[in-house]
């Protein structure tokens, strides 16, 4: 099973946050069932993490076998597309409440649906919606 990792996993990891311990567990027992992936976006959104320069970046992908998927095919960019605009004609349709989304969370959404398993993520409300068919997982559950 390979997992699609979004940025706010690694980064809460770095940022010693009180999950931190439990994500370790999950990364590594993820890696021992397939494998663990990042796309681009997520590389360089870790890139501006305060703590982050592109060598520890690249070290720390490198030491804990992360694959970075620089290149994109067709379907993820479809897939993040159609995505993308459902949710802004979703968005629209309610008056535009609530927080507005990036389209690199589309992106990585779109991702882990068409080049992954499953998406793990500290932040499963911000796909459960966009993106209902991906299986999502969470160090906190």
């Amino acid at each position: 099973m390979r997992t699609a990792i979004d940025s706010n996993v690694i980064s809460a990891l770095w940022s010693s946050e009180p999950l931190a311990s439990k994500m370790v567990d999950v990364l590594a027992d993820a890696q021992s069932h397939g494998g663990l992936v990042i796309c681009a976006p997520v590389y360089c959104e870790l890139l501006a993490h305060p703590k982050a320069e592109r060598g520890f970046v690249d070290a720390f992908l490198s030491d804990t076998n992360v694959t970075i998927e620089f290149l994109l095919d067709e379907s993820v960019w479809r897939e993040a597309g159609t995505r993308f605009a459902d949710y802004a004609e979703r968005r629209r349709h309610s008056g535009g409440s609530g927080a507005k989304r990036l389209l690199a969370d589309f992106i990585i959404g779109a991702h882990a649906r068409t080049r992954a398993d499953r998406l793990l993520t500290l932040d499963r409300a911000r796909y459960e919606l966009g993106f209902p068919d991906l299986c999502l997982a969470s160090p906190a559950l």
